[in-house]
């Protein structure tokens, strides 16, 4: 009995791994890196790029996204006078995973070596949305020297206390179950987070198209999926000790909320923000928590008006 058992699920081990192998094969020919790849601290990181000329402006994806987040809504807005970066963060999209690379601090550096490559010498506006407004906020700590401002879209700020992190992250980041549980990923994942699209988006519409263009389906590659349950689970703890230093931000710093996001809360993140910085703070009341896309142009007035306020001094 104990040989069948065994056989049985060796098996249905065996199953899921080609399951999941055949799924990245698959979602990697229909989503293939767009972008170019930069060596930034001995690791890979794919960055696209959209405009020719311009004031630079770097922008930084959220949880469970990629770089494709902004490039087909809000990049195209900015092209045509700005230099738009986007860029994977470690494990995402293309971009290369490696030890420690859940720390903001790390992730932080990545984006740094982008704008030391692409933009050397020169100061850019950041863009971050959701977890990619942590990544934002500890750039500008870190590296005062290449920001000129900030635009925080549903940013993630504080430490939010207790719940808050799904379960299938906490089965994912662990580094014994961890990789066991995201070969399965691939066979539910991609159905469950298409019917929840709209409620990222609730109260405004979901876009149409939204998976496909921003090509969601790279998350449920098993390697992708427990960087960001990593990513996740830590952030807490990141948080906790990052959020001490935000009175030291003198850059402008301009944040989007929307006022019934579920997501994240602005009263526990970004309200919390203004109490430390000088935060200009844009309430939409008909958001959720992807005010990029249903707010494109006001996010777009904004990101141009703080990057020409550092062209003009």
């Amino acid at each position: 009995m104990l040989t069948v058992m065994l056989a049985t699920v060796s098996a249905l081990g065996l199953g899921a791994c080609l399951t999941s192998m055949a799924y990245t094969s698959k979602v990697e020919r229909a989503y293939p890196a767009e972008g170019e790849m930069l060596e930034v601290g001995g690791r890979r990181v794919h960055v696209i790029r959209q405009g020719a000329s311009g004031p630079v402006v770097l922008m930084i994806h959220g949880a469970s996204a990629n770089a494709r987040e902004f490039d087909w809504t809000l990049a195209p807005r900015l092209s045509g006078d700005m230099r738009v970066l986007m860029a994977d963060r470690p494990g995402h999209g293309y971009s290369q995973r490696f030890d420690d690379a859940e720390t903001l601090g790390a992730q932080a550096r990545q984006m740094a070596g982008v704008l030391d490559q692409l933009a050397p010498g020169e100061k850019a506006v950041i863009v971050g949305h959701s977890f990619g407004g942590a990544v934002a906020l500890r750039l500008a700590l870190d590296r005062p020297d290449i920001v000129s401002g900030l635009v925080l879209l549903a940013p993630v700020t504080h430490d939010w206390g207790d719940g808050g992190t799904a379960w299938y992250n906490s089965l994912a980041a662990p580094p014994v179950i961890g990789p066991v549980f995201s070969q399965l990923l691939p066979l539910a994942g991609p159905a469950q987070v298409k019917g929840g699209i709209e409620s990222v988006f609730r109260p405004a519409p979901a876009p149409d198209g939204y998976y496909e263009n921003s090509a969601l389906g790279l998350l449920f590659r098993p390697s992708n999926f427990r960087a960001n349950a990593r990513d996740v689970m830590a952030l807490k703890e990141e948080l906790a000790v990052q959020s001490a230093r935000y009175p030291g931000l003198t850059m402008p710093i301009v944040g989007f909320s929307g006022s019934q996001d579920t997501v994240v809360s602005p009263k526990l993140h970004i309200g919390r923000l203004r109490k430390q910085a000088a935060v200009e703070l844009v309430i939409l009341p008909d958001q959720g928590h992807m005010p990029h896309h249903g707010e494109g142009d006001a996010v777009a007035d904004a990101i141009r008006r703080l990057a020409l306020v550092r062209e003009t001094r």
